[in-house]
């Protein structure tokens, strides 16, 4: 399947969006360059040094576009995001780079809330896939928004589980953090958090 050059361009935005390489030991992806993990890199059997075996000096070495080709067909392609109504396919597959199939739970949830009665197992098959064009067709100025804020809702979640992902959530200055801001990148500014609104929903985390 081809991508037209709107998709490539969300990929592009992506990478640079994702940055350089970084191997943070609070990041359970470990080593990552462009949004792409060294998990991913030894599934996909990519060792770019050629010395036998997939590290973080093969992480070190991806390219833009081999990160750009790996989010086409892997996190677009294979997992049918492709397929999804075109309202919906920049924010889930933004989502599915940084959570993988976390990204289409977020989804079928908010399409049973939607009363799209589907499974939530991560993965868009035939019956999810028409649910989404039901959900989309009914709340066509609506339905990216609602799934922008459930995916701020799974960012604030891990943040409330995980003390050592936090720093994802919430800046140093005690703002928002990069996760937060990720996902209001794609929500309408009205649904937004005003900074003392962010500041009170995250004041729990002392």
């Amino acid at each position: 399947m081809s991508v037209s050059n709107r998709i490539r361009r969300i990929a592009e935005e992506i990478v640079e969006r994702e940055g350089g390489y970084v191997n943070d030991p609070d990041d359970p992806g470990g080593a990552t360059k462009f949004g792409v993990t060294i998990h991913t890199l030894r599934r996909l059997g990519m060792d770019l040094d050629r010395d036998g075996d997939v590290d973080a000096a093969d992480v070190r070495l991806l390219s833009r576009d081999q990160a750009v080709a790996i989010f086409l067909k892997h996190y677009f392609i294979r997992p049918r995001i492709a397929e999804l109504p075109e309202l919906l396919q920049a924010t889930v597959f933004d989502m599915y780079v940084n959570a993988g199939a976390n990204a289409v739970k977020i989804l079928q949830r908010l399409l049973c809330e939607m009363g799209q009665g589907v499974r939530i197992d991560g993965v868009l098959g035939p019956r999810s896939l028409a649910a989404c064009e039901r959900a989309a067709a009914a709340a066509p100025d609506h339905i990216a928004d609602a799934y922008g804020i459930a995916r701020r809702n799974y960012y604030f979640a891990l943040a409330d589980a995980r003390p050592a992902s936090r720093k994802y959530a919430r800046s140093r200055s005690g703002g928002k953090g990069g996760w937060i801001a990720r996902a209001e990148a794609f929500i309408a500014p009205r649904y937004h958090l005003t900074e003392a609104e962010f500041r009170a929903r995250v004041a729990s985390w002392g």
